[in-house]
């Protein structure tokens, strides 16, 4: 399996597709596409922990593409909170998204980096996610 990340909006690093090639190759699943959940047990707007994570992919010819990355967080406070996309790339679309707007995809390069060194940071080193692939 070969997820490409060369020649993409974002600099995506091949630790993160090796990553997610590990995690997909791990499941028995016959689609093409897959969505990889990752969820803090404990993450609650009280209580804060770490963001919900879901990354989209679909298959090509002869590789993966990424669709999208979206990081969750919730809004609000107490029973009148609710989950929200924190910080969207998607490449599909070429748009960065954040609370504050919609932006082209390239603007995010920073954002996208510092995203995804602090994310394979609390994936490895602190394991906090339950991670779920569906097809």
């Amino acid at each position: 399996m070969r997820i490409q990340h060369e020649g993409l909006a974002l600099p995506v690093s091949k630790l993160l597709v090796d990553a997610l090639t590990n995690v997909i190759e791990k499941q028995s699943i016959d689609s093409d596409a897959v969505t990889i959940n990752f969820r803090d047990p404990t993450y609650s707007a009280e209580g804060g922990g770490f963001h919900p994570v879901e990354i989209r992919l679909e298959k090509r010819v002869d590789y993966w593409q990424l669709c999208y990355v979206t990081d969750f967080c919730y809004v609000g406070n107490g029973y009148n909170s609710e989950l929200a996309k924190d910080l969207d790339f998607d490449f599909q679309a070429g748009v960065f998204q954040n609370m504050f707007g919609v932006y082209p995809i390239e603007s995010a390069t920073d954002m996208y980096q510092i995203w995804e060194s602090n994310f394979l940071h609390y994936w490895f080193a602190l394991s906090p996610y339950k991670v779920t692939v569906s097809g």
